[in-house]
């Protein structure tokens, strides 16, 4: 009962995304790869939030312009560090969901 009563105060259900949510969610967003439930409630996020909005279009771009960069031009070592952190990262964000 409280919590029906103070929703409107919190401005925020819990179905709803936190912004650090949703930051955490991008790349899959970017990649297809959200169920369509999780990629409603980003989206539904992102039309409330113009800062989020703003770091994906930023990621977006990010990624595009890093699209074009050859493999060759990363050194071995650089590369290898960037797949070990990437794979950290996807490995922690699996386990909290």
């Amino acid at each position: 009962m409280i919590r029906v009563l103070l929703r409107p105060l919190l401005g925020r259900t819990r179905r709803q995304l936190t912004c650090q949510r949703t930051v955490e969610l991008v790349t899959d967003y970017l990649e297809g790869a959200l169920p369509d439930r999780q990629r409603a409630r980003f989206e539904a996020h992102l039309a409330g939030c113009v800062h989020c909005t703003r770091y994906l279009e930023q990621m977006g771009a990010t990624i595009r312009a890093l699209g074009h960069l050859e493999v060759a031009s990363v050194p071995p070592e650089v590369l290898a560090e960037l797949v070990t952190v990437y794979r950290r990262v996807r490995s922690d964000r699996r386990a909290g969901d």
